[in-house]
């Protein structure tokens, strides 16, 4: 191993020998605790932290660092409190995630370090996020982000880079090829001799370094970093290196040949370089006793703090609490001037006066600059806001969902239309796993809406037509709004956009351009989870959101003989039982009609809650209508027999006569 060919001076060369030893010694400790039961699980990387520790004192420490599980270096060269990483292994409170998550999986503005989730690919575009945001702000910054050479196989991973080339964005896309993925050996990952040979198909640059030389590892990306800050760009980097322990600690390493194992014993990163530091005279033998015995004082005084604290006593209240970001709202009130426009334009006023107030708003999706959007909703604003603020994107809806992640990280808020609610399906994990779930694992806010044009009715078919509103209405951390009129679509686009949390915001394409109405010119508020009462009657209350709203008043207005309560849930999540609660109180019955299939649908949720809290009130049974349990179909024929629309009447005729 060729250290003497890098010109680092000889206090930084102890310093990167130091920075080693610590999470060496750190799990070789903990590997003692896992036997001994104290801790659950342990991701090793012993034999990588030259690549770990490289790549952080590489870095300013303003600049984010998005590290993996084998990644305990980076954490530590950061000097976060170790007593604070032994609290989140056992599961304290005195960790990060509040007992909420374990090893790696969280993150922390104080030392600008944002862990991973076990679907290691979405943190590549969580990176390309950060990145954008500093680009936005003429901010000298790099962003590192690490995955392993199994996730390069993923689509996530693609996308990134693509995403990243295209915009120039300064991120270091760190790829530790360790040999296997889990058991599974390169040879079996990929075909080609390199990963860093990928950065060809983006146009990117990349480079192969000896992630088992700490001096190459520095070196090289302290050069690329001080470019990058002049020059922003994106860059490849594969580490060549070897995962000396089992993927973890249970995994074992049966499936490693015996003499590949010893080929990389050979090459082990701190005895290597200690080696070396001894046979220049840096390091002396007194030295090293000196520093280890620094760092055994140190790990077992912050292990005895940790041990010392006190397990995590379980409260419900803290857990719901902690879904969500605390949102303050703050009500704005339209005033009484109106104008006559239709659904499609109140969404646009409602962006526009949304970027007009947040400078630091971006709006991300296909076609939405210069061509407006496949919908015209965004028609203009390029010349309103700029190219940087109304992006163009590649089509990959996963990474930019992240990339919409990584801006909220970085303190920007950013609108991501989906062309259709159905294309969500491509970026559904990072929705549901990270955005979801941030802000309940470690505190992060995901300042993040996306837009979502859905609903059958325009003979569009299987894969333009579908409201999947369901598929986010059971995932915790998830909000869902779904406004029927041009009113509501303004003031809950506000709401949304100004809300620290991910929401969900669903527009039907066949009220866009065939609802108008009086809306309020200048801009205004509506909370979220509360329903609005458009009917009032005695005797059947009808629940609905949507252009189900449309369907019910078209049938009410046929028969005017029927007294019911139609109220529109504007909200999904939050919903407003309690409106629903008190109408069902009040007629003795409930007819509950969603465009969505049967089957799994909000309909079912409200029904249950009706049975549980209201059941004898009830002079009959609740129905459901909803759309055939079917995919949509394209025939207009076969699409209006599907559509709940065809059954309501009847249905609700039928439950009058109960």
């Amino acid at each position: 191993m060729d250290f003497k060919a890098f010109k680092v001076s000889n206090d930084v060369k102890l310093a990167l020998y130091r920075a080693m030893l610590k999470p060496r010694m750190i799990e070789e400790k903990m590997l003692i605790l896992l036997r001994q039961g104290k801790i659950s699980k342990w991701f090793s990387g012993i034999g990588q932290e030259a690549i770990s520790v490289g790549v952080a004192l590489a870095m300013q420490n303003e600049e984010y660092i998005l590290p993996m599980h084998r990644n305990l270096g980076v954490f530590t060269t950061r000097n976060i409190p170790i007593h604070r990483l032994f609290s989140q292994w056992q599961g304290k409170m005195g960790g990060f995630t509040k007992g909420r998550d374990r090893s790696f999986h969280f993150g922390t503005q104080e030392f600008k370090i944002i862990g991973m989730i076990s679907h290691l690919g979405p943190q590549m575009g969580v990176a390309d996020g950060i990145a954008l945001a500093h680009k936005l702000r003429k901010e000298p910054n790099v962003t590192a982000v690490f995955t392993g050479e199994g996730a390069t196989s993923e689509g996530d991973f693609h996308e990134a880079l693509n995403i990243a080339a295209v915009w120039e964005l300064p991120v270091l896309f760190c790829v530790e090829n360790n040999g296997y993925g889990l058991s599974t050996p390169t040879n079996e990952q990929y075909r080609c001799e390199h990963i860093a040979d990928k950065g060809i198909g983006y146009g990117m640059e990349s480079h192969i370094i000896d992630g088992n030389n700490i001096l190459e590892v520095f070196s090289k990306v302290n050069e690329l970093c001080i470019d990058i800050r002049k020059n922003p760009r994106p860059i490849l980097l594969e580490f060549k290196t070897f995962r000396m322990r089992g993927h973890e600690e249970a995994s074992g390493t049966k499936y490693v040949p015996e003499d590949l194992m010893e080929t990389w014993a050979a090459k082990d990163p701190l005895e290597n370089y200690t080696k070396y530091l001894m046979e220049t005279g840096l390091l002396t033998e007194t030295m090293e006793a000196s520093f280890r015995e620094e760092i055994t004082r140190e790990i077992d005084q912050n292990l005895q703090m940790a041990f010392l604290e006190e397990s995590i006593s379980a409260n419900i209240s803290n857990e719901l609490h902690d879904v969500y970001q605390k949102f303050d709202y703050k009500e704005v009130t339209p005033l009484i001037h109106k104008r006559n426009i239709r659904f499609v334009d109140a969404i646009s006023q409602g962006l526009k006066s949304a970027m007009e107030k947040h400078d630091n708003l971006v709006i991300m999706g296909q076609d939405v600059a210069e061509y407006g959007g496949v919908f015209k909703i965004t028609d203009g604003f390029v010349e309103a806001f700029g190219k940087e603020r109304v992006r163009n994107t590649p089509i990959c809806e996963s990474a930019i969902v992240s990339t919409a992640m990584g801006l909220s990280i970085n303190g920007m808020k950013s609108v991501v239309e989906m062309q259709f609610a159905d294309f969500v399906s491509s970026g559904f994990n990072p929705i549901v796993n990270y955005l979801a779930k941030s802000h309940y694992r470690w505190g992060e806010k995901a300042d993040v809406v996306i837009r979502m044009p859905c609903g059958g009715g325009v003979g569009a078919g299987p894969f333009h037509s579908q409201t999947n509103e369901a598929w986010f209405t059971k995932t915790p951390g998830l909000k869902v709004v779904y406004p029927a009129f041009p009113s509501d679509a303004k003031g809950l686009l506000a709401t949304a956009i100004e809300d620290p949390n991910p929401v969900l915001y669903f527009e039907h394409k066949g009220l866009y351009r065939s609802v108008y109405e009086d809306v309020p010119v200048n801009p205004f508020t509506i909370p979220f989870g509360k329903a609005n009462l458009l009917k009032s009657g005695r005797d059947i209350t009808i629940v609905t959101y949507g252009a189900g709203v449309h369907w019910a008043l078209e049938i009410l207005e046929r028969h005017l003989d029927i007294s019911a309560d139609l109220l529109d849930l504007r909200t999904l999540q939050p919903l407003d039982t309690e409106a629903i609660y008190a109408s069902v109180r009040k007629t003795g019955k409930l007819l509950i009609l969603q465009e969505d299939s049967l089957f799994g649908g909000i309909a079912s949720d409200i029904s249950a809650l009706v049975t549980e809290n209201c059941f004898h009130y009830l002079d009959g049974p609740i129905k459901r209508v909803a759309s055939l349990d079917t995919p949509i179909p394209f025939n207009n024929a076969l699409e209006q027999q599907y559509l709940a629309k065809s059954r309501f009447e009847q249905e609700l005729l039928d439950l009058m006569a109960f």
